[in-house]
C-alpha cells in the first residue's frame, strides 16, 4: 500500500510514493523540476535498498527489553526521596525485603531509574579526546579514500542539505556526492554500501573526527560507521583536530563544489542532487586538473579489485574466547557484565587472559583495552590505530 502523501516526508519519498501510485515518471520529474535520469536513479535506489536508501531509520528501539513496570519505578523514586543518601544497591535491597513478590531489578537498572529522574549526582565522564592517527601517502587508486561532509547550506525550500563527498586520494576521482538531510550514521552507511558495490573497497579511509565518522562517547572514538569500515577490512585514518590541511585535497574539491553547486542552491533535495550529478560528471570526465598535469581524474582512476561482499564473519583463533557484544554494549562473562560500547553491539570480539584476572579485548586486528572481573571496567589502550596498522606500503 502506497504511503499517504499527508505524511511528513522528504521529496524523495513523495516522489517514490507517487510513482508507486501509478503516476507517470515523466510528469513527476517535470513537477519536481528534475531530469528523468535523476528520477530513474531515485526509483532504482529504492528498489535496491528500500527506504534505507532514501531516509533515516528511526532511532527508536524496536523493543524495550527489561522495561520496569511503572509502579516499581515509582517505588524506587519514593525510597530515594525517603533516604536521599542511599544508592542503588541499598534501594535494591529495600525492594527485595519489602516487596518480595515483584521481579527484582538489577542494581544498574535501579541506578538508571534514579539517573532518569535526576536523583543521582552527575559525574564528569572521561570523554574521548581526538588525537588523530598516522596518515599514509597513497600512490595508486583505491589505497586511500577521503571523506567528509561539505558544510551544510540552505535550499530554496528552507531545508538544509548536508553533502556527503568521497574522493580517491591519488587520482582525485570524485566517487560520491550525495545530498543528505542529516549526518546520521545509517544514511551514511547506506550510501557507502552503494558506493562499495559500484567501485569496490579501498585499503583505507581518511576523515576528520566529526559525526558520523567518529564519536566522543565511544571507546577510541569509534562510531557505527567506522566499525562498519573495519568489518570490511578498511583501515581508518583520522586527521588531527584543527588541521583540515591534512585532508587538503578533499577540502580543495569542496571549494570547487561550492562554486558550481550552491550559487544558487536547488529548490529542493532532488534538484540539488541533480546539480551534484552534473558536477560529478564534469569534475571527473571533463575538467583538466593542474595537480594531475592537466589530466582528468577519470584518466587515472580504476575501480578496486577488492569486491564488496558484505560483512563476513570474524574469527579469533589466538584468543581464549569469542563473545558477541550485547545490544546494550556489554561483554557478558558468567554473571559479570563489562560495558564496552554500543557501537560494537552485535559484533564479535576476542578475549585473551593476559594475567591473573586481567583480560585483553580485541576487535578484528585491533587491541582495544584491558579489564578485570572485579571492577568490570575497560581501560582503553593508547591509540590502537597506530602507524603499524594504518601505514600503507609503497607498492
Amino acid at each position: 500500500m502506497p504511503w499517504s502523501e499527508s505524511t511528513k516526508m522528504d521529496e524523495k519519498l513523495k516522489f517514490v510514493a507517487r510513482y508507486l501510485d501509478g503516476e507517470s515518471i515523466t510528469e513527476l520529474c517535470r513537477e519536481f523540476g528534475i531530469s528523468r535520469v535523476t528520477g530513474h536513479k531515485v526509483i532504482s535506489r529504492y528498489r535496491e535498498s528500500g527506504l534505507e536508501a532514501l531516509t533515516d531509520r528511526s532511532r527508536r528501539p524496536v523493543r524495550f527489553a527489561n522495561q520496569l513496570p511503572f509502579q516499581v519505578e515509582q517505588q524506587i523514586v519514593k525510597i530515594k526521596q525517603q533516604w536521599p543518601l542511599w544508592g542503588a544497591p541499598k534501594i535494591r535491597e529495600r525492594l527485595i525485603s519489602h516487596f518480595p513478590d515483584i521481579p527484582t531489578p538489577a542494581t544498574s537498572t535501579v541506578h538508571a531509574v534514579l539517573d532518569r529522574h535526576g536523583l543521582v549526582k552527575s559525574r564528569k565522564n572521561r570523554r574521548h579526546r581526538a588525537q588523530g592517527t598516522a596518515l599514509s601517502t597513497a600512490r595508486s587508486p583505491n589505497e586511500l579514500c577521503c571523506v567528509d561532509y561539505k558544510g551544510e547550506f540552505m535550499l530554496g525550500d528552507k531545508r538544509y542539505c548536508y553533502p556527503l563527498t568521497v574522493t580517491d586520494f591519488s587520482s582525485r576521482y570524485l566517487l560520491c556526492c550525495e545530498a543528505m538531510e542529516s549526518t546520521r550514521e545509517q544514511m551514511a552507511i547506506t550510501a557507502f554500501e552503494r558506493l562499495f558495490r559500484d567501485y569496490g573497497l579501498p585499503q583505507a579511509i581518511r576523515s576528520d573526527n566529526g559525526v558520523p565518522f567518529s564519536s566522543v562517547h565511544a571507546i577510541h572514538g569509534l562510531s557505527k560507521l567506522s566499525v562498519y569500515w573495519l568489518r570490511l577490512g578498511i583501515a581508518i585514518e583520522r586527521i588531527k583536530p584543527g588541521n583540515p590541511q591534512q585532508n587538503g585535497r578533499h577540502e580543495r574539491m569542496h571549494r570547487t563544489l561550492k562554486q558550481y553547486c550552491t550559487r544558487p542552491a536547488g529548490m529542493n533535495m532532488l534538484q540539488q542532487q541533480e546539480k551534484f550529478e552534473h558536477f560529478v560528471q564534469e569534475y571527473n570526465h571533463e575538467r583538466p586538473h593542474q595537480a594531475l598535469d592537466m589530466k582528468r581524474p577519470a584518466d587515472l582512476y580504476v575501480p578496486s579489485t577488492r569486491q564488496y561482499r558484505g560483512i563476513e564473519p570474524v574469527y579469533y583463533p589466538f584468543h581464549d574466547k569469542t563473545v558477541t557484544i550485547t545490544a546494550c554494549g556489554r561483554i557478558c562473562i558468567g554473571r559479570k557484565k563489562i560495558h564496552l560500547s554500543t557501537v560494537l553491539a552485535g559484533h564479535d570480539v576476542g578475549l585473551k587472559q593476559v594475567d591473573e584476572h586481567i583480560w585483553l579485548v580485541s576487535f578484528m586486528n585491533y587491541d582495544l583495552g584491558f579489564f578485570d572481573l572485579d571492577s568490570c571496567r575497560v581501560e582503553p589502550i593508547v591509540n590502537p590505530f597506530g602507524p603499524k596498522v594504518l601505514t600503507m606500503s609503497p607498492e
